[in-house]
Parts: C-alpha cells; sequence; structure tokens
C-alpha cells in the first residue's frame, strides 16, 4: 500500500465532520464544467460498479478511497458506476455526479483513470474529513486533452532516486492527467539500469567516486524497473527509458573501455558538463554493444518508444580516429556530423526490427533528420519547427520554458504557463506534428530531496498547457493553485515558490537608483540592508544616489530566513545609455536585452543565470556605448565569468575603443592571454582601463575563445563568453 493509499485510508477514517464540496478546483482545467443543484451523498459504503474493461481502474479506486464491496444493484443510490463509451478518443471522458450516483464514461483505461484523478481532486482532502459526511455538488465534466504528449522527464543519473520514490512521481503525474515519465536511465556520472550480458554497468558505472572519497551511486535491478514498469501501467503513464548514445556514455566507458575510440580507462564522472569520451562510431564492437543493451531494454519497456539521447556529443575524438575516419570514407560521409547522423540512423534501424520508434534530442537533426524519427526541441523551438516541416514528430521542451533545474529567475511559474507548444511560423498542417511537451527535472544541482521545490509548483502549468484550451487566464489559474497547495500538502509534496523569493525591479532616473522589491510569496515578510548598515523592514521603494550594496532576506511568519538575495549597485556615465550591437548575444542568455551591460548592476560570481549575465556562444562581442555627446572618463571596465565545465571561458582577448564619430575608432587598451580554459570551479574577472580620456562612443570587443582545446572535456564544440557590467567611469 502506498503512502497515498494510507493517508487517504487515516484521512477517511477520522471524525465524523460534514462536508461540502461546492465550486470545485481541478488541475489542470478541465475543458468544460457545469455546475448542477443538488449534491451527492457520498460515503464508504458506496458501491462502484464497472464495465469488464475497468476492473483495474475500479481496484485502484477502491484503494484509494478504502471502499469494500457491497453487493447491490447498479441502480441503487450511493453507486459509482464506470461505463465504456465507444463514442469517445482515447483519453476523453465525461464525469457526472449525480444526486445518487457518479459515472464516469470513457472508452478506454486511461480516459476513465482521468475521470477518477479529477475526482479525486474535487474530494476534499482536508482534517476529520469522512466519506461518511461527504457531500459534493453536482456536476458534469467533459474533458479530453490538447496534446497527447505531456510528459516529465526525471534524470536519475546525476544523483540516483530511490524506486519507491520513482512510483511517488508516478502517482503524483497521473494526478495531474500527465502521460509520460521519460526516465532518464544513463549519462556519464551513472549507468542505472542493469544489463545481464555486461554486468560491468552496473558493478563499475553505477558508481562513482565523489571528490570527498565517498562512493556514490546505484542502479535498478529488472524487477525494479519490471515492479515500476506496472505499477506506471495501472495509473495510464508510459515510461519512456533513454539510453544516451553516442555522447554522455562516460559510465558505459569506465565500464568496458574499449567501447571508446582510444580504449584508455577512465573513470566514472564527477562532475556535471559534456566531456569528448563517447562511443567509437568506427567500431563495430560499440553497434554490438548497443544492440544488446537495447534488445534488453526493449523486453523491459513496453513503451513504443525508446529514447536515445543523441545531445552533446563532441566530435574531438571520431576527428582524431582512424576508425571513425575510415567510416566516413567508406560510407562517403561528408564529415562527423553526417558520421553521427549515420550513428544514430543505424540504432534507429534496429529498434524497428523491434517495433520500436526512435526519439532524440534535437542535435539528431544535424547531418540529417533519421527517417520517421521523433524530435526533442530543448534548444529553442527551432528544431520542432524543422522536424515539423520534414514532417517528423515533434516534442516540445525548449529550455526557456521547459527545464525546471533552472532557478525561478529564469523560468517562474508564470512563465511556463505562457508556454505554446506550437510555433506561430507553422502552417496549421504543420502544427499537427507537434505531438505535446515536456518539462525536464535535470538533476545535477538537484539531489532527490530538492526534486520537489523543482518541479512543484511549476508543473502544475506545464499539465495545465498541455490538456487544456490554448487560451488561458493566468489569474484564474493562480487562483486554482492557491486552493490546489491543500492537496499538495496532504500528498507530502514539499513544493517550492511560484516566482523568485526575492525579485528587484530598479529604473535609473534623474541620477538615482529606485529599487522595488517584490517578495515571491505575500504572506512572507521582506527586511534589508544597505551597505552592511543594520536591518530594516522593507515597506517602500528604496532610493540610492551612490554605490550601493544591496541584501535583501525574505522571512515566514517565524521570521526564520528562508531566501536571501544580495545586489551591488554601481554608478558610472554609461548608466542608461544606449548599445550598438555590432554581435548579437544569445537569445537564450539575453539577460534584460539592450539595457544588462548599462543597467548598472553587477552580475553574480557563481551563477550566470542571475538575470544579469549576457551569453554570446561560438561569437566575439562587439558593441559600442553611446554617451549622447563627448564626455570625459578616466576608467573603463568589464567582467567575465568561467565555468568552463559549462563551456564559458573567458574572452581570448578584450580590447577598448573610443571615437567621436562613430565611424573610426582608435584603440587605448588591449589585453590578450587572459584565458586558461582548463581553469575550475566558477568565478568572474574584471579587466579595467585606467587614463584620461573623452569620447562619445566608447567600443568594447571581447574575443571569444573559440573551439574547445584538446585537454577540455568538451573538446572541439564552441565556447561562450559571457558579460554582465561595461563601466565607464
Amino acid at each position: 500500500m502506498t503512502r497515498y493509499f494510507i493517508f487517504l485510508l487515516l484521512l477517511f477514517s477520522c471524525q465524523e465532520k460534514e462536508t461540502v464540496v461546492s465550486n470545485p478546483t481541478i488541475i489542470p482545467k478541465p475543458v468544460k464544467m457545469i455546475l448542477n443543484e443538488g449534491f451527492y451523498n457520498w460515503s464508504s459504503s458506496a458501491q462502484i460498479f464497472s464495465d469488464s474493461l475497468f476492473i483495474s481502474e475500479k481496484k485502484y479506486f477502491q484503494e484509494i478511497f478504502s471502499i469494500e464491496e457491497v453487493s447491490r444493484d447498479v441502480n441503487s443510490e450511493n453507486t459509482i458506476y464506470f461505463k465504456k463509451n465507444n463514442q469517445l478518443l482515447n483519453e476523453e471522458y465525461f464525469l457526472k455526479v449525480l444526486e445518487n450516483q457518479i459515472i464516469i464514461e470513457a472508452s478506454s483505461s486511461n480516459g476513465i483513470m482521468h475521470g477518477i484523478q479529477s475526482l479525486r481532486q474535487i474530494v476534499p482532502i482536508q482534517e476529520n474529513t469522512s466519506l461518511n459526511k461527504l457531500q459534493i455538488n453536482c456536476l458534469e465534466i467533459h474533458d479530453f486533452p490538447r496534446f497527447r504528449w505531456r510528459g516529465l522527464l526525471l534524470d536519475c543519473c546525476r544523483h540516483f532516486m530511490q524506486k519507491d520514490f520513482v512510483k511517488r512521481y508516478i502517482d503524483l503525474l497521473a494526478f495531474h492527467k500527465m502521460n509520460i515519465l521519460h526516465w532518464h536511465l544513463t549519462e556519464d556520472q551513472g549507468w542505472r539500469i542493469e544489463i545481464d550480458k555486461y554486468p560491468q554497468l552496473t558493478e563499475i558505472g553505477a558508481w562513482r567516486e565523489n571528490k570527498d572519497g565517498e562512493k556514490y551511486g546505484g542502479f535498478y535491478t529488472k524487477e525494479d524497473i519490471k515492479e515500476i514498469v506496472l505499477y506506471a501501467e495501472n495509473r495510464g503513464i508510459e515510461i519512456v527509458p533513454e539510453i544516451e548514445l553516442p555522447g554522455h556514455s562516460v559510465a558505459a566507458i569506465a565500464s568496458y573501455p574499449h567501447l571508446s575510440c582510444t580504449g584508455d580507462s577512465i573513470k566514472v564522472e564527477t562532475d556535471w558538463g559534456v566531456f569528448k569520451d563517447i562511443y567509437c562510431a568506427g567500431s563495430d564492437s560499440v553497434f554490438t554493444f548497443l544492440e544488446d543493451v537495447l534488445e534488453e531494454v526493449v523486453e523491459l519497456f513496453p513503451s513504443k518508444y525508446i529514447h536515445i539521447g543523441g545531445d552533446e556529443a563532441p566530435k574531438y575524438h571520431w576527428e582524431n580516429c582512424s576508425k571513425c575516419q575510415k567510416r566516413i570514407i567508406d560510407n562517403n560521409l561528408k564529415d562527423e556530423h553526417e558520421l553521427q547522423s549515420y550513428f544514430i540512423k543505424r540504432i534507429g534501424d534496429f529498434l524497428k526490427t523491434k517495433n520500436k520508434r526512435l526519439i532524440g534530442w534535437d542535435e539528431i537533426i544535424e547531418g540529417g533528420i533519421p527517417e520517421n524519427a521523433i524530435i526533442q526541441s530543448w534548444r529553442g523551438m527551432e528544431g520542432g519547427i524543422i522536424a515539423a516541416k520534414n514532417q517528423n514528430q515533434a516534442i516540445m521542451s525548449p529550455t526557456s520554458h521547459c527545464y525546471f533545474d533552472y532557478d525561478l529567475d529564469a523560468i517562474n511559474l508564470e512563465k511556463v504557463y505562457s508556454f505554446e507548444p506550437i510555433p506561430e511560423k507553422l502552417t496549421q498542417s504543420e502544427s499537427k506534428f507537434i505531438i505535446g511537451g515536456e518539462c525536464n527535472m535535470w538533476s545535477e544541482r538537484a539531489p532527490q530531496e530538492l526534486i520537489d521545490s523543482k518541479v512543484f509548483p511549476r508543473i502544475l502549468a506545464m499539465s495545465e498547457v498541455l490538456w487544456s484550451e490554448k487560451e488561458k487566464d493566468y489569474t484564474d489559474f493562480s487562483n486554482r493553485v492557491e486552493k490546489h497547495y491543500p492537496k499538495l500538502d496532504k500528498m507530502g509534496v514539499n513544493y517550492g515558490y511560484e516566482k523568485t523569493p526575492i525579485k528587484f525591479n530598479s529604473t535609473f532616473k534623474d541620477n538615482e537608483f529606485i529599487v522595488n522589491i517584490e517578495k515571491g510569496n505575500p504572506k512572507m515578510n521582506l527586511e534589508y540592508s544597505v551597505n552592511d548598515q543594520g536591518w530594516k523592514d522593507y515597506l517602500i521603494p528604496l532610493k540610492f544616489k551612490k554605490n550601493t550594496t544591496l541584501i535583501v532576506k525574505e522571512k515566514n511568519s517565524k521570521r526564520k530566513v528562508v531566501a536571501t538575495k544580495k545586489l551591488e549597485f554601481n554608478f558610472h556615465k554609461g548608466l542608461d545609455k544606449k548599445i550598438i550591437y555590432k554581435t548579437n548575444y544569445n537569445p537564450s542568455y539575453q539577460a534584460d536585452k539592450n539595457k544588462t551591460l548599462v543597467n548598472g548592476i553587477a552580475g553574480s560570481n557563481n551563477n550566470f543565470r542571475d538575470g544579469q549575465w549576457q551569453g554570446f556562444y561560438g561569437t566575439d562581442i562587439d558593441v559600442i556605448i553611446d554617451l549622447g555627446e563627448k564626455t570625459k572618463f578616466s576608467e573603463l571596465s568589464s567582467s567575465y565569468f568561467q565555468y568552463h565545465l559549462s563551456w564559458i571561458l573567458l574572452p581570448k582577448s578584450i580590447e577598448y575603443l573610443i571615437s567621436d564619430n562613430g565611424e573610426t575608432f582608435s584603440r587605448i587598451f588591449y589585453k590578450d592571454q587572459i584565458c586558461n580554459p582548463m581553469q575550475e570551479g566558477k568565478f568572474k574577472e574584471q579587466f579595467s582601463y585606467r587614463g584620461e580620456q573623452s569620447a562619445r562612443y566608447v567600443r568594447l570587443k571581447a574575443k571569444n575563445y573559440g573551439t574547445l582545446p584538446k585537454q577540455h572535456p568538451a573538446a572541439g564544440s564552441n565556447s561562450w563568453v559571457f558579460i554582465d557590467e561595461f563601466i565607464i567611469q
């Protein structure tokens, strides 16, 4: 018996107290719900009837609500009836609450399960509620999903998650009418699935030695997986396994070194990022290995889909491998991108023989889209657009809205709710190839105990985006979320914030900063400190006329600190001036677009996603600040971020130039050889010029490091350069 069943058993056996349910709320919002007069009096003696197709759902329902079998006629009062209706689509259902009966109609088990979950959400989850004293508002619901693919990716590789925790998330998905668990099972940091033919995958690959010397890891036995898959099937959840290839394969290579191009012995990775050790595309033994692995995988998972990853596969070793180069020549391939396409297509052909369909991240488009492959678009929407125009199905999960490992600074509840999976660029016929969306819970920075606070409440918005009608009302949704929290509380969900706990909105006017501070939870209190001069309650906007370090704390009703944020405000002559971009920032890291570099706010020392850093991928930074008139200054400075495992490096060189006409520039500062691409950790570094100058236009050029060097884990890939503020003093 799961914790939910135990909870509900206790819940409905508490002391008698009459409870009336009126104006019920459901997430995701049903397509149509009509409230009628009257109430249904529900008790633990209710009799459940079902057509033969729905015996499993009947048993599930009885377990949830602790309803025992009672022999009575189907037309008796106080009955619940699961009825087959062949006129309905696969996931469509009718839920009718009448004065003497509840009826759920559907053509499939999936439809009945959705009706059950709506009924579960209608039932009040409160202390001292008894089925014998429960009245439910009579109503009619007609409901069906907008998209057929409504998924959550759960990464159990970076941090291992216990079997019961995975089952718990299956229950939570079902409760919110999500239907896909994308189970990420192999990675650089751990191999999590038992494979009989290759025991070292779990003997070696499932474990890593952390920097403190502690052994960490775990894996799922075949019996574990069979149990989880059956558990999911009984709740209408399809599990799609992901077996990563050709990249993100360090754990497998650590187990069997012959799978790489070099054959060198390596260890399971302990860091996060992208690594150059990948499967050798020129070795037939690699394909034998993968086919053997997939042979055992397909026996465990009844889903017709197998996700093979295909993302972030550095080509450095392939470029320097004689076997891979021979494969390119023998198959008339243009380059290593087409070699990856060859790799993916060969695996796809094998999966076809097993009646399975391949899904891959949007990188598998490079070198040619494999026939019949489903593309999961994560690097924005473009991958899905290309797939749909090529008549390939696509799953939308762009980093902009769907990466729940990102902080709320980047993706809050309202932003998730604003997500529209179908791009405007697609025609009506092309749009049909967008089969749905998926939210991704990567676990680099989220061990098991933090997953709830990352996923919830954001998954509530995603469930509604993928289920309900396109036209949405965030105010209405927000009100329903507030009423939904008690249900999550009783299910033991340790949900996080809807938005950034502490958010700043600053403007620069009349030579002063005006700073508004917004709290993420209206029930919390804010305190602030200016330049370490003591703490005060925040009541009205703050104003600063000099350089200021501001620290804000958010506290709960017990005055316990739950969040802290620090910002530095710097006055300089470039504040709020016009920026002319000669090269473009990447839309994934645009910060505040054309204001960030001269907004006076410094970026964090360890978080390049804090909203103050602007990123340029594979290109240099070249910007001009128009001061409006010829201006005297004595210092120029700019700061850059480095985190080499995310491919973010300091520039290769920096130069400052000045001009009076905006066309002819003269250099006043140049510095090169400033980047060590292998320097570990997250840090930022400032580069300054000091000297008396006068000009209207000031130009900054920062040269991107370029291709990552051979000693880098992602050798051969492009690098990023990140900048936060261009200060003119």
